[in-house]
């Protein structure tokens, strides 16, 4: 009874890599690391891109009303309307409707873009964990299969209880491997699609925004004339 409750605690997964070969720790510590930065990544992104939402909104709300003030949560929403106030009062020695609306567009879409690359930060580090972390664990597995069968060797013992913690050991870095792979491959593609979504959205409504201010512009300064 005591040999099969020891047998059984052995091949539980603190053990698998308390005993496992340094490189395979190593690359199984490695792998943990990373997908815990993964997930932190992945929840900060999600918050953001809740946010993001909002933002959006409030920008395609201005098209339809836009003497309604800004909401105060709309920071990006606020900073491209800023931007277009202050092209508008630089561009005075311009009154052309379509050198006016260009211009407009121009200073909304840097500042969108401006924006949109700060929620891109992170990504790269998702696309970089997705592609290499399966890669790295088989890395470890061969690895620990390779110092398994030398072990089996040097024991001249080929029976399963010799076999099977090593391959398992190996086994156990692939897995890992891919647990840190399948979240940040899928959270990259899913928040990438998101911030194009929500790049197109915000950019029609910035089209919107500067026709109607270079066309009452252009009406005010033909009043005027």
């Amino acid at each position: 009874m005591g040999s099969t409750a020891e047998t059984g605690n052995s091949f539980s997964l603190f053990n698998l890599v308390l005993h496992a070969d340094p490189v395979v720790q190593a690359v199984v510590i490695g792998l943990l690391i990373a997908s815990f930065v993964c997930w932190v990544i992945i929840f900060e992104k999600i918050y953001r891109l809740w946010h993001l939402r909002g933002e959006v909104a409030a920008l395609e709300s201005f098209v339809r009303q836009p003497q309604d003030p800004m909401p105060s949560h709309a920071v990006v929403a606020s900073a491209i309307i800023d931007s277009a106030r202050q092209e508008i009062g630089d561009s005075i020695d311009s009154p052309q409707f379509s050198d006016t609306r260009a211009r407009l567009i121009e200073a909304m879409r840097a500042t969108m873009i401006a924006e949109l690359r700060r929620l891109e930060k992170g990504l790269s580090f998702l696309a970089t964990i997705g592609t290499a972390a399966p890669f790295i664990g088989l890395f470890g597995t061969v690895w620990g299969i390779i110092h398994s069968f030398s072990a089996i060797a040097q024991a001249r013992d080929t029976s399963l209880s010799v076999v099977a913690p090593g391959i398992a050991e190996a086994l156990f870095a692939t897995a890992i491997g891919l647990a840190a792979a399948i979240p940040a491959v899928i959270a990259y593609n899913q928040i990438s699609t998101e911030l194009g979504r929500a790049s197109q959205r915000m950019g029609a409504s910035v089209a919107l925004i500067a026709k109607a201010a270079a066309r009452g512009r252009a009406q005010n300064s033909g009043a005027s004339a």
